[in-house]
């Protein structure tokens, strides 16, 4: 699937979740030709994103709607900036309302967290990435808003990148026969896919660096100190990543202990959406 065809079963799933194919108000209320003019207003500070995907949904239900775009995505906006007009079919703006907020909102406030985070590392050589803590089934549209922001995409899913973890090494009986195990699977399969393996301690660290075969090692929730003794022990021979508990205060000291990237969690599972309405007005 495209991620077109993508984003066009988003709108359709969206819009029918909401309203089943009639939204008997907007069916009662208003006639079927009528038409109106509409902006969207907002209404509080912060990174704006979605606007795109706001237009593909107003021309899903009237291919015919006229749209201003006047802010793009990733421009910073304050209250009481207006950020698209739009004239079009007057059931067809009410029947969109609800989705294209609740994705917009999701996605600015996503991306205003990401710039945050972004703007706290911005002179180092480090780059801040998203996981998997996402919500499910609108995962493309927060990976989109953390690119809108100015952070990173990891792994998409499971199946574009391989991260044995803890539990897989618990589970596997060793890093080593993890790692091992990881590089027979690839054969067999044809793939060549990225490796990352978390280290809990410098044990661990070790046992990777005398495997080896892999693409990253990821310091799970290790003290500053560690991380730069454990940058550098690994001494550029493996990508490096910081893991775990990352937040805005302290993400600087983190990314001063040398990493080549660090995975926040918190920029999906922990923001908060942005304050947006949808003002619709009587046209003439």
């Amino acid at each position: 699937m495209t991620e077109e065809q993508y984003i066009r079963q988003f709108i359709e799933d969206g819009l029918y979740e909401d309203t089943h194919g009639f939204d008997h108000t907007s069916l009662a209320c208003i006639p079927a030709d009528d038409m109106s003019d509409a902006y969207l207003l907002i209404k509080d500070n912060g990174v704006l994103a979605g606007i795109k995907l706001a237009e593909k949904i107003i021309l899903h239900v009237d291919p015919q709607a006229q749209i201003e775009i006047l802010i793009e995505d990733g421009t910073e906006v304050a209250y009481g900036d207006i950020a698209m007009k739009v004239r079009a079919n007057s059931r067809a703006l009410l029947m969109a309302e609800r989705l294209l907020l609740n994705i917009m909102q999701r996605m600015s406030g996503i991306a205003t967290l990401s710039r945050r985070f972004s703007f706290e590392v911005r002179d180092l050589p480090v780059k801040i990435l998203d996981t998997r803590k996402t919500t499910p089934l609108i995962r493309f549209f927060e990976k989109w808003a953390v690119r809108i922001g100015g952070c990173y995409n990891y792994r998409d899913g499971l199946y574009d990148w391989i991260m044995i973890k803890d539990n897989h090494i618990d589970a596997a009986g060793s890093i080593r026969a993890a790692i091992e195990r990881v590089h027979d699977y690839q054969k067999a399969h044809g793939l060549n896919l990225g490796i990352t393996v978390e280290v809990r301690n410098f044990e661990e660290i070790e046992e990777v660096l005398t495997t080896g075969g892999i693409t990253r090692i990821m310091f799970d929730n290790f003290e500053i100190a560690e991380l730069a003794k454990a940058v550098e022990l690994v001494n550029g021979r493996f990508e490096t990543e910081a893991s775990g508990g990352v937040k805005l205060n302290t993400v600087r000291s983190i990314a001063l202990a040398g990493v080549d990237y660090i995975s926040v969690g918190a920029l999906t599972h922990s923001s908060t959406s942005m304050d947006i309405s949808f003002k619709i007005r009587k046209g003439s």
